[in-house]
């Protein structure tokens, strides 16, 4: 079973340890970042999967981190906490960093882990997605190459009962 990395993001140590207290027996990797810097640091070297984000940081805020992280790793599922309920934040957080999930301290760990297994599975189904998408584009290609080497090798045909009718056997 695969181990998902979960990149939680805070200036305050207090935060980032009840945060990683919350989340680390969830089956999670985690890892911790006081700033933005430090975040960028550590995408840099691991495949994040899922980052929770504060937005009043020394430096970089919270918004800008998800809006490059979006255009770097735009795989990443991006979650905002913060102590900041400004509608201007929110709508920031939602345009520049197509947020996923947004939450303000004091947060309920029960309802962020619940985002955090639901942006996980959201993450899977999308690779999986782009897994058959993948797979399905190669099929077409081959029976693209089939039908120019034996024209009407792809064509079928349907009885009136819907049974598929074989020529030549």
């Amino acid at each position: 079973m695969r181990r998902f990395k979960v990149l939680l993001v805070d200036d305050s140590p207090n935060v980032l340890s009840s945060l990683e207290r919350s989340l680390k027996y969830k089956g999670y990797d985690i890892y911790t970042a006081e700033s933005a810097n430090a975040a960028f640091e550590i995408l840099q070297v691991e495949a994040i999967d899922l980052i929770v984000t504060d937005e009043k940081m020394p430096g970089l805020s919270g918004t800008d981190l998800l809006s490059v992280v979006r255009r770097v790793h735009p795989e990443i599922i991006r979650i905002m906490l913060t102590g900041v309920s400004d509608m201007e934040v929110i709508k920031n957080a939602v345009n520049k960093g197509e947020i996923y999930r947004f939450f303000t301290k004091p947060w309920d760990d029960f309802e962020l882990s619940i985002a955090v297994r639901q942006g996980l599975a959201q993450k899977t189904l999308e690779e999986e997605n782009t897994k058959l998408k993948g797979m399905l584009n190669h099929h077409e290609k081959v029976m693209d190459e089939l039908e120019k080497q034996f024209p009407g090798i792809t064509q079928k045909k349907i009885s009136d009962d819907g049974s598929l009718i074989l020529e030549g056997q």
